[in-house]
């Protein structure tokens, strides 16, 4: 009985990884043919959270390298003063307040996306930045300033290919017109920005509140002590 037991476990376990395998070589079709690869993976179910999930850390962990390992000619870091903490929140915040912006506002204009679709939708739509930006850490380090031109434009490459994917991930997922859709990436901008000063209002409510009480220890303490 153990044994058939582990052997299912195991099984499992095996499924998950194919089946994580499977999700992930897809974003390489996503990528290649947006209309098709986005309508699909949120339609046909043929994307997963896991593999969302690992491109995005896949994504984050390739400007962490990006930011130790490049030339110093293009990209200048003194990790002395830097905080590996603000990094990672820089990196995952917008993606995180982004998910919840679009959703939100989708959902009052007629989106068919869900939270799920919209989050794995951001997740595929990273991935030629992992693609172009690992190889980029390289290249830095064979090129002068001279010939940085091409190191610009691989940059340039990356973020305008994931900024395409997102337009062609959202039209799909919400079924939008190309239209409406910049509308509502306009929108979910704003939506984020109302997110984030909502966020730094109520920390620093929360911060001269407690503040307020410390201080208001503090006196009482030394009135009676």
């Amino acid at each position: 009985m153990k044994a058939l037991t582990s052997r299912l476990i195991s099984d499992t376990k095996k499924n998950k990884l194919r089946h994580l395998g499977t999700t992930l070589r897809y974003s390489l079709y996503v990528i290649t043919h947006p209309f098709d690869g986005f309508w699909d993976l949120t339609h046909e179910k043929r994307g997963s959270l896991g593999a969302a999930n690992v491109i995005i850390v896949a994504a984050l962990l390739t400007n962490i390298l990006k930011l130790q390992f490049s030339s110093f000619l293009f990209v200048k870091v003194i990790w002395e003063f830097t905080n590996l903490l603000e990094i990672v929140l820089g990196f995952l915040a917008p993606i995180v307040i982004g998910c919840l912006a679009n959703w939100g506002l989708t959902t009052l204009f007629d989106g068919k996306g869900t939270m799920k679709d919209v989050y794995m939708a951001i997740g595929y739509s990273l991935t030629p930045y992992v693609l172009i930006q690992i190889p980029m850490i390289f290249i830095s380090n064979l090129i002068t300033v001279q010939e940085g031109s091409l190191y610009i434009f691989l940059h340039y490459l990356s973020v305008l290919w994931c900024g395409a994917l997102i337009i062609s991930a959202a039209m799909m997922i919400h079924d939008y017109a190309l239209s409406k859709t910049l509308l509502t990436l306009i929108a979910t901008v704003v939506g984020m920005m109302v997110i984030i000063f909502m966020l730094l209002l109520f920390f620093t409510l929360v911060s001269d509140a407690i503040a307020y009480f410390i201080s208001l220890y503090k006196e009482i303490s030394f009135r009676f002590y």
